[in-house]
Parts: C-alpha cells; sequence; structure tokens
C-alpha cells in the first residue's frame, strides 16, 4: 500500500492574513488527498491550531515523509523553510506574502493556481547553490553554519570600522578597513550584496561574490570568482573593533581579533520548485519595478504587428 501524500506547511507565524488564506490551502489540500503537515509550536495561538485536517510534522526531523515544503510568507520565513529542510532534498515553493519576495515563486494572487499544480505536481526542480562556512580563533572552531544567500563579516560596533584581510585561493588579497564583507551565492547576489552594490548574477551562474562594504581603499571593488574558490577574511590582530559572522541574517557569532572565517561551496543545495514561467530578466523588472517604457523588442514588435493586422470596427 502506498504512502499518503503529504507537504509541510511553513507560515509567517505574526500575518493574520496569511493564516486564512493557509485555512483555505488546507482544506483545498485535503480534499485532493493531500495531507498537510505544520510544526506545532509554530501554530500555537493562531487559526491553525488544533485544525483536525492537519497533521502534526516530525518534531526533529519536520520534512520526513513530505514531497514538498509549502510556504505562505516572504523571503525570511523561506530562509526559514530553507533550514528545515536542509539535506533533505525536499524542494521549496514559496507564495509570496511579504515585500519584494525574490525567493518565492508566486504571488498570493495565484494561490489557487499553485494549489492546483501541488496537487498534480506540476512543478520542476532547481538546485540553488549554497555556502559553507567555519570561523576558528586560537586553532578551534568556533562557529560552523551554511548560507543560501550570503555570509557576512561585520563591525560588531557602529562607532569603529574593522580591519579584514580578505584571501582567496589561499591568496591575500587587500586588507582593509571597512564596515564588512559580504560573501554570496547567485541566488544572494539580489539581497544583502546588492545594497551593498554588488553585480546581480543570473541564478544559473556557478559562481561567487566577495562585495566589501565602505571598505576605505583604493581596490575594493566587488569580486566574482569561480565556484569552487576557497574564500577567507581574517580580523587583523590588531584591529580595536571586535566583529560577527552572520548566514543568512540569520545564524551568527561574535569575532574577537585574530578569527578566521572560510568560506567555500557546500554540497548540499537548496531545491526550489519552479513552475515553467518568466525568464529572469522580467523577474528583476517586477520585483525592482523597473522602467521598460519604449522597449521595441522583437516580441512586442510581432505583436503590434499583429494587432496591427486586425480587422478594424
Amino acid at each position: 500500500m502506498s504512502q499518503p501524500r503529504r507537504i509541510l506547511l511553513v507560515v509567517h507565524p505574526a500575518r493574520p492574513e496569511v493564516h486564512d488564506h493557509a485555512l483555505g490551502v488546507v482544506r483545498r489540500l485535503k480534499a485532493a488527498g493531500v495531507h498537510v503537515a505544520v510544526i506545532v509550536d509554530e501554530v500555537r495561538g493562531t487559526p491553525l491550531e488544533g485544525q483536525p485536517d492537519l497533521v502534526a510534522a516530525h518534531p526533529e526531523d519536520p520534512t520526513h515523509g513530505c514531497e514538498l515544503v509549502c510556504i505562505l510568507g516572504g523571503d525570511g520565513s523561506i530562509l526559514r523553510a530553507a533550514e528545515l529542510s536542509r539535506g533533505s532534498g525536499v524542494p521549496l515553493l514559496g507564495v509570496n506574502f511579504g515585500h519584494v519576495g525574490f525567493l518565492a515563486e508566486v504571488e498570493r494572487d495565484d494561490l489557487d493556481v499553485t494549489v492546483e499544480r501541488i496537487v498534480s505536481r506540476d512543478y520542476t526542480i532547481e538546485d540553488r547553490m549554497t555556502l559553507e562556512v567555519t570561523a576558528f580563533h586560537d586553532g578551534e572552531t568556533v562557529f560552523e553554519s551554511w548560507a543560501l544567500n550570503e555570509v557576512t563579516v561585520e563591525k560588531a560596533s557602529r562607532e569603529r570600522m574593522i580591519e579584514l584581510t580578505v584571501e582567496i585561493d589561499g591568496r591575500p588579497l587587500s586588507t582593509w578597513g571597512c564596515d564588512g564583507v559580504v560573501m554570496a551565492t547567485p541566488t544572494g547576489s539580489t539581497a544583502y550584496a546588492f545594497s551593498a552594490g554588488g553585480p546581480v548574477v543570473w541564478p544559473d551562474v556557478d559562481a561567487m561574490l566577495l562585495v566589501p562594504i565602505s571598505a576605505h581603499a583604493l581596490f575594493a571593488r566587488p569580486l566574482v570568482v569561480g565556484p569552487e574558490s576557497q574564500l577567507a577574511v581574517e580580523v587583523v590582530p590588531r584591529t580595536e573593533g571586535a566583529g560577527v559572522v552572520c548566514c543568512d541574517g540569520r545564524r551568527a557569532v561574535d569575532l574577537p581579533p585574530g578569527a578566521r572565517i572560510q568560506v567555500h561551496r557546500s554540497a548540499d543545495p537548496v531545491r526550489l520548485a519552479r513552475f515553467a514561467g518568466s525568464p529572469f530578466t522580467d523577474r528583476l523588472v517586477e520585483k525592482f519595478d523597473l522602467s521598460i517604457h519604449g522597449w521595441r523588442g522583437a516580441a512586442r514588435r510581432a505583436i503590434e504587428s499583429a494587432e496591427a493586422d486586425l480587422p478594424q470596427g
């Protein structure tokens, strides 16, 4: 006898309008024979608590037995879901209830179609690069984590700069007095790295980014390196400021002078469920509300030509 289908539903805990939509999703999926699991602690105090159509997710392995993680929320909720699914191979499907929502596949207005496509398994899977990070001090490991978007090394105090030496593939590049450094994936190029002045990198490009933040140096430009490069940042021992290393803005540890942070490509990608949709260029235009007024590309010319051939009146 085959196992019943199951997905894990992750919802933003503090958005009542999300919970209302979530109840509808649960009922429609259950009617189609798809069980919905939730993390009990995360729905406590919401309208989802105690719903008879819900299944309690495994407390140690929430994605166990699930074919998909469906997220109703913004990029923060999707990053939370990535933590839950890491290493499981279970893909994520984000429905944007936040602001920009670059990691989300669809917007809230597409929720009905999204449920239909989950039921029919009408989606493809796209692997996104992640980063492994290890921090050392006095020869001991003080922090190990990973990131889908970026790893940042930043000053801990607003009043002081931090001195960082950047190393690529075992060779020193430069020492900067700066506010910090962002090491990002292509997925993260439109997040913190973008805000720090880094380039936008298409998701299908195999590369890593290194972007200095407010560096006081002549050579302090964003760098794009190969996917197998080894990045390292050292907090200069004599520097007066302490630092902080943070992964995806969620997992962090303090760094004393002399600490070393090593970053490289992880063997465990995050898997995103994708609908056959618009190219990444269109996503940039939509998310950043870019002006394309006056565009005369081939596609538009073909449409205008076809419209001109229609009978008038």
